[in-house]
């Protein structure tokens, strides 16, 4: 059942990079938004605790985790629609802590799959990932393209995918999978490679530190990603589907290193550094996906060139405010 605005929309991961857009947007559509923060001794909220004070005051906010079954249960109960973003993203770590996916991404996932079917939630959307795909094996990637599992945290999203599947099947339950290709923008972890690069230059550094340099990237403005989600939920009819959220265009991490030196600082180098590079079997090669399926559906084209949100990321992070989350000498796994 699509969302109306009268509905509570239950997200998780509300307090991340793509979560706290998310919550912006939604409110800003006049949904009655339930945001839930991961519990922390320190209370603190993310990126929640930086929306601006009207926005803030429309969410209610609630501290719980997604690996507790009874958290969960609590948290969409009376939602007309859950989008679950929650998840550990980060793939250096999974190559050192794959339990922590596996209890993270699949358990979670279940948990928020086991919870909406018996409460009843009309529209669920589990939220993937592009890296499921691995090297694309053909370009435009769609929906139809095999799975890979080239991380530990692959191939958890892929196990969360298919769980969700297999509710679908199984069950009845009314759920989506959202596969977002590579989101950036104001707020992305230290993780990926855009604040990564954007923050060293800032610093001063005239050497850019970075793994590989071939690999490329389908790169997704976060205003536009959320705008998909947004629509997905006030779709008709896509219970059960998997529907990718891309540009249909690419650029490798080196090129994409260029152009931000060029913004930046011109006069700045890159060098390669060993402990960035992924494993050789793991290193996802190329990422071009297709949105075919989302267009068709809800009309979405991405609205923000390569090259916009580039600019306004790098003038989000010019704020020294903002940039005090970040550090640039000491790599982010």
């Amino acid at each position: 059942m699509p969302a109306s605005n009268d509905q509570i929309v239950a997200i998780t991961g509300a307090e991340g990079f793509i979560g706290s857009h998310l919550v912006e947007r939604m409110v800003a559509g006049g949904y009655r938004v339930r945001a839930m923060a991961w519990y922390n001794a320190f209370g603190h909220n993310g990126w929640l605790d930086d929306l601006a004070p009207e926005t803030r005051d429309a969410v209610e906010i609630v501290h719980g985790d997604i690996r507790d079954p009874r958290s969960v249960r609590s948290f969409i109960e009376g939602a007309g629609v859950v989008m679950h973003l929650a998840a550990l993203i980060g793939i250096p770590y999974s190559y050192s802590a794959p339990e922590s996916y596996l209890d993270t991404n699949v358990r979670g996932t279940l948990n928020i799959l086991e919870a909406a079917r018996d409460a009843g939630t009309p529209r669920i959307l589990v939220t993937s990932t592009s890296e499921v795909y691995g090297t694309a094996q053909r370009v435009p990637i769609d929906e139809k393209h095999p799975l890979q599992g080239q991380s530990p945290y692959s191939a958890s999203k892929i196990g969360a995918d298919r769980f969700a599947e297999s509710y679908f099947r199984s069950f009845g339950l009314p759920v989506t999978t959202v596969r977002p290709f590579n989101t950036y923008g104001p707020r992305q972890s230290a993780r990926a490679v855009i604040p990564t690069i954007i923050t060293q230059l800032l610093d001063g550094r005239t050497e850019v530190r970075l793994g590989s340099l071939s690999p490329t990237r389908d790169l997704v403005f976060v205003r536009d990603t959320v705008e998909g989600f947004a629509r997905l939920a006030a779709a008709e009819g896509i219970e059960g589907e998997e529907i990718n959220i891309a540009t249909n265009s690419e650029v490798s991490v080196g090129d994409l290193a260029g152009m931000l030196i060029e913004e930046i600082n011109p006069g700045a180098s890159v060098i390669c550094d060993d402990l960035r590079k992924r494993p050789e079997k793991s290193e996802v090669e190329r990422l071009l996906g297709s949105a075919e399926k989302l267009k068709r559906i809800t009309g979405w084209c991405p609205a923000t060139s390569l090259r916009e949100g580039l600019r306004e990321t790098i003038a989000w992070f010019r704020t020294e405010s903002n940039r005090k989350h970040y550090r640039s000498d000491s790599y982010q796994v």
